[in-house]
């Protein structure tokens, strides 16, 4: 990633629940405004990344800086005043919620002071960007598609402003089309000058999208390189862009 300024860097991250180590060493690097992916199979630690990064997970040690500060220690809440905000897998989203105030509660964190005189422009941001949301914004959140719900999610989290966005695989459970279609909103996001940490178990798409690319396997780095690198590598072929890595 020579040239680009890192907006994040991970070094030596290890995390584990109770006596099972989950992350061995783990350094990587997002470079600002770029795209970068993290693959890997089931069980090989991806959201473990993402939940250490954030500090939700309690037997952690390792680095990490964002934009240049060391902030290993930080809480959760200064991380997300600071723009780094996670999607995570399960979306959870307020069900009996409708998709305007579930929009509203995704900014509140970061913007408490004069939050309401902001409210209207962000989601109208939103609304511009997810123009299904519009049309569906008095419904419950619950009575949703799944790929209406990915975008509520990210929606949500777009509230925040962030200037780092973590989605853990925004692709679980959506058909094709759908797939398609938010990958095109993560492209524009990161035209928008979002920095974006991308965790997919789907190889082919998240390499088409991405910048750089890693590759987790029993929680540690297997493979990294840029996107187009590891999408001609062999290995990569074999392992991850089979029949699998098309659906």
């Amino acid at each position: 990633m020579s040239g680009v300024a890192p907006v994040l860097e991970v070094r030596d991250l290890c995390a584990g629940y109770g006596r099972v180590e989950a992350l061995h060493h783990v350094d990587l690097v997002v470079g600002s405004g770029q795209i970068v992916t993290v693959i890997g199979a089931n069980g090989a630690g991806k959201t473990t990344l993402l939940s250490a990064i954030m500090g939700l997970v309690g037997r952690s040690r390792g680095s990490m800086f964002y934009e240049g500060v060391d902030e290993s220690e930080s809480e959760l809440e200064k991380l997300v005043a600071l723009g780094m905000i996670l999607v995570p897998e399960k979306r959870e989203l307020f069900g009996a919620m409708s998709v305007a105030d579930n929009l509203l509660l995704g900014g509140y964190a970061r913007h408490c002071q004069g939050y309401r005189d902001e409210a209207k422009s962000l989601v109208d941001e939103v609304f511009g960007i997810f123009p299904r949301l519009r049309e569906r914004r008095l419904q419950a959140s619950a009575t949703l598609s799944g790929g209406e719900r990915q975008m509520l999610a990210l929606g949500r989290a777009l509230m925040g402003k962030p200037k780092l966005l973590m989605l853990d695989e925004p692709s679980l459970g959506l058909a094709p089309l759908i797939v398609r279609e938010i990958f095109l909103i993560i492209e524009k996001l990161r035209q928008k000058g979002v920095s974006i940490l991308l965790v997919e178990q789907n190889a082919r798409a998240a390499l088409q999208l991405a910048d750089y690319a890693y590759v987790l396997e029993t929680g540690e780095v297997a493979m990294e390189g840029s996107a187009c690198e590891l999408a001609a590598d062999p290995k990569m072929i074999a392992s991850y862009l089979g029949l699998a890595g098309g659906q």
